[in-house]
């Protein structure tokens, strides 16, 4: 079997981060081009990236928000953009904001079937949820690393909750060990 951990996929990284002063942000979304900010929608401006693709949720306090990048790496180049955007618009901020990763979503193939309820069985209810009326995945709360693992029958799986890259990698780990040992992978 190829290793599961080869088709890890990074989905989504979601990080924050601050300047330290309130933004009007009426005043910002008229003098930045492509802003989108709809108060009664939503209470943040909307401050999307090409390259790399992301979107900035830009909020009164100062706190930004980055989501859709696809890696670390990207995070850091989006808010880079949206930093460099607002010292255009003469908005004073420091030369490297501490940028803190909140979540990495992810997604891999275990390359065969699981047999979800054999699983939810064998993993005890304790760390699970499976609810196939609900929704099609088992829902794996594993430890160490913290995060969340999604189950489905097809194999696929998703991860969410990591800070850090190899937390997928760490997570995969678990459930390969975890569903070999109670004999339930090929």
């Amino acid at each position: 079997m190829a290793d599961p951990k080869d088709t890890i996929s990074i989905e989504n990284v979601v990080a924050s981060t601050g300047i330290g002063q309130e933004l009007d942000l009426q005043s910002v979304a008229m003098d930045l081009e492509g802003a989108d900010y709809d108060p009664e929608q939503f209470p943040g401006l909307v401050y999307r990236t090409a390259e790399p693709k992301s979107a900035a949720l830009i909020f009164r306090s100062g706190k930004i928000v980055c989501t859709g990048a696809n890696s670390t790496e990207a995070v850091h180049e989006s808010l880079g953009i949206v930093f460099e955007k607002l010292r255009a618009l003469q908005i004073p901020i420091d030369d490297d904001p501490e940028i803190t990763v909140q979540n990495i979503v992810t997604s891999a193939d275990l390359g065969e079937s699981l047999n979800l309820n054999a699983i939810a069985i064998g993993l005890g209810l304790e760390h699970i949820e499976y609810e196939p009326e609900q929704f099609p995945g088992l829902v794996y709360r594993i430890d160490d690393p913290d995060v969340v693992a999604l189950l489905f029958g097809s194999g696929k799986l998703v991860i969410t909750g990591g800070t850090d890259p190899d937390d997928a990698r760490e997570a995969v780990d678990v459930i390969v060990e975890e569903l070999d040992g109670l004999g339930l992978l090929a």
